[in-house]
């Protein structure tokens, strides 16, 4: 397996990067709608401002609560308890930590066994 915290870490920057970026498109809708005089709330041709607005403000909400998740991995990679499952205690298997990282509990655990 990978060393935790450079995985954590390349995960952390691309997700930097993608709040980065919706931050950024969310700007630009709300800014394009204060620009414009378009009813688009009654547009039948495509998606309103305001839903674009609420999609990309979900997305970015979702990217935040990712890079805490990171955050709080990185922390259990400090503290030396990353692998161990917070609910049993026992080891996070390698293959479940490389497919998801930020995981907390062992699949037992986690599948509710």
């Amino acid at each position: 397996m990978d060393d935790p915290r450079a995985q954590l870490e390349r995960e952390r920057q691309r997700t930097i990067e993608r709040l980065a970026s919706l931050t950024e498109d969310f700007d630009k809708v709300v800014a394009a709608s204060r620009d414009s005089n378009a009813d688009d709330e009654h547009d039948p041709e495509g998606s309103t401002i305001a839903f674009e607005r609420s999609q990309l403000g979900a997305l970015a909400e979702q990217a935040q609560r990712t890079l805490t998740e990171i955050d709080a991995a990185l922390a259990r990679v400090a503290t030396g308890t990353y692998a161990t499952c917070e609910r049993c205690g026992r080891s996070i298997s390698a293959e479940r930590l490389q497919a998801r990282p930020v995981v907390r509990t062992c699949i037992d655990c986690a599948s509710g066994r």
